[in-house]
């Protein structure tokens, strides 16, 4: 691969303002160039082409392929050169990729026990599968996302107009298990392109390897020229975000749908291309960094993953933990054997270890997990304390006593010294089956807790996204009193409709499709009469969210992505990491040598 090749597929198509190609000749910024010429103009929005307007031309795009680029040959000038020394800069050393990574495209494994039979409700189906084709957004004529919501009523859509790397993730999913996968493509490609390559100097731009929160598609004028226009892509770090707080689990997605779509479209091209390597190999390198932190988890701010508003979930929240933990699996998986990575990945592979045994260890609660904090001693100062985290007994809170069941158990939603979150999360506990961060035995109990806690977590609409709400003084203390997150409302206790798919890859992982089936037959009784919303407020989840969206396209592809999974259940592997026997083997080998560390002494 020459020079000039290699170059090209670290920056391919257009870059962001934020991109070290940002004064490529061929292409300025995330920008397609386009030219007028009949009777049409382009609707980010719109996802069937241009909106016809009686009386203006149409704009036809002129501008290259992602693909396209590939073909350049070597003479384009120094700016080649110039493009691989700022990736190398970035990442230190980055050669081609001498091999690709295999093995990783087949659904090998023991056999899915299939779902019960259940009638099918076509007509929902075929509902859902209409207005998620509607939300697609295209860039220079190809398909690149899915808009938020898509509501034909709502006249203020904020940035639910906006393209989620998140809210994507169902929408990508279902498409690939419809085979339909240039739509994920494009998306993984063009997301990539937005990356903040810079070092950060100040607290305003985004950090090198950030993934944006979302992004939009916006036509603008030409300089000089009248009679043209160009599409350009606007991504947003949470500069414009309420609350201003940069998005940790973008990133993190973004790496588990690059590897299901390796795995279901049998396309690992993209994932082995030498600027996708590099994006994969940023995240990491943001993701692991040295910090002041002594714990193996993420450390980050409150509303950086899917609870993007104050909610008391700053610190190591769970749900990141989870999604840290499966990218470093999907990316270890994917990434090409080079001199360069051997650091990187001896780093990955201990960070795995560490986070495994801390959150297995330190983050579950069962009845008896719960007796022992009962009767925890405080105050222990020594390498071997068996209350490390000096958590106070009466921390358990009173409805905690009364809710836990006596068979099942759960992944606490975040630990910090003298803390312990106590409130179920359904994402982190959820993925942390999927991703085999939790034991098989954690992972049945969670399923356990869940089929026994049934009324509370899911009701008449699955799923809560966290039990019990904030109440009261809690409220207003930890959330400030926001207007939005009142008790059973939104992400405080709310009911989120597209939490369906991650439940129904969990139950299928663990051979019990029963429970996502009959959680499915809850949502096809309403959620179609309901408009697809966002969200469902009250304990049981009765009510349409008093702010929610209507025609919700995450609560849409949510749907047909476990309606597709239930039918096809052995295709649900492309989401799931196996349990991974080296780390299995550490783990039981520091227990057989016990819990004691030996420290380093110094004489002074």
């Amino acid at each position: 691969m020459g020079i000039a090749e290699v170059a090209l597929h670290t920056m391919p198509g257009a870059f962001a303002a934020h991109s070290p190609a940002s004064n490529l000749p061929l292409i300025a910024g995330a920008r397609g160039r386009r030219k007028r010429s009949t009777n049409s103009l382009p609707n980010s929005r719109a996802l069937h082409g241009p909106v016809k307007f009686p009386g203006l031309r149409s704009v036809e795009c002129q501008c290259q392929r992602i693909d396209d680029l590939a073909r350049v040959t070597e003479g384009n000038g120094t700016w080649v050169k110039d493009a691989v020394d700022k990736a190398s800069h970035a990442l230190g050393d980055v050669r081609v990729p001498g091999q690709a990574v295999g093995g990783n495209g087949s659904l090998n494994g023991s056999t899915v026990k299939p779902p019960p039979q259940r009638q099918k409700v076509s007509s929902v189906e075929d509902e859902a599968w209409d207005l998620l084709r509607e939300s697609v957004v295209y860039y220079c004529g190809s398909p690149v996302g899915t808009i938020a919501a898509n509501d034909p009523n709502d006249s203020n859509p904020m940035n639910y107009d906006q393209v989620f790397i998140r809210d994507f993730i169902p929408s990508g999913i279902a498409f690939l298990l419809k085979g339909e996968y240039e739509i994920v493509r494009n998306f993984i490609l063009h997301t990539l392109q937005l990356q903040s390559w810079e070092k950060t100097m100040d607290c305003h731009s985004p950090g090198q390897g950030l993934m944006p929160a979302s992004f939009k598609v916006r036509t603008i004028p030409l300089d000089g020229d009248e009679d043209a226009t160009e599409e350009v892509l606007d991504p947003d770090f949470g500069e414009a975000a309420i609350g201003r707080v940069a998005p940790v689990d973008s990133g993190l997605w973004w790496i588990i749908l690059l590897r299901a779509y390796g795995k279901c479209s049998g396309d690992l091209s993209v994932q082995e291309r030498i600027d996708v390597q590099t994006g994969i190999k940023m995240i990491l390198k943001l993701c692991l960094a040295d910090g002041f932190d002594m714990f193996p988890t993420l450390l980050v701010t409150d509303g950086s993953c899917m609870i993007d508003r104050r909610m008391g979930i700053h610190g190591h929240p769970l749900e990141i933990q989870a999604l840290f933990y499966s990218a470093l699996l999907c990316a270890r998986e994917m990434l090409t054997p080079e001199d360069g990575s051997a650091d990187l990945i001896r780093a990955l592979n201990n960070r795995l270890i560490a986070l495994s045994f801390h959150i297995r260890e330190y983050y579950w609660v069962d009845m008896q997990k719960l007796n022992e904090i009962y009767r925890y001693k405080t105050e222990e100062y020594s390498y071997d304390a068996v209350n490390k985290f000096n958590i106070y007994p009466d921390q358990i809170s009173p409805w905690l006593v009364e809710w836990i069941p006596p068979k099942g158990g759960y992944f606490i939603g975040n630990l910090q010294p003298a803390h312990m979150d106590f409130r179920f999360f359904s994402l982190g506990n959820l993925w942390s089956i999927v991703s085999s961060l939790a034991t098989t035995h954690q992972s049945h109990a969670i399923l356990d807790l869940i089929e026994s806690k049934w009324s509370d977590l899911v009701a008449e609409m699955p799923l809560k996204i966290c039990y019990p709400a904030l109440e009261n003084q809690e409220w207003r203390i930890i959330t400030g009193s926001d207007p939005k997150n009142t008790p059973w409302s939104y992400h405080n206790g709310g009911s989120w409709p597209t939490l369906l798919w991650q439940l129904t890859v969990a139950s299928i992982k663990m051979n019990r499709p029963e429970i996502a089936a009959k959680a499915l037959e809850v949502v096809e009784k309403r959620i179609a009469i309901d408009k697809w919303p966002e969200y469902y407020d009250t304990k049981r989840a009765r009510f349409i969210g008093k702010q929610a969206r209507l025609y919700q396209t995450w609560s849409i592809a949510g749907y047909l992505v476990a309606k597709q999974l239930l039918e096809k259940p052995d295709i649900a592997r492309i989401l799931w990491n196996d349990e991974d026997s080296e780390i299995l083997n550490a783990l039981s080998t520091n227990r057989k040598r016990g819990k004691k560390v030996l420290k380093k002494t110094f004489i002074v």
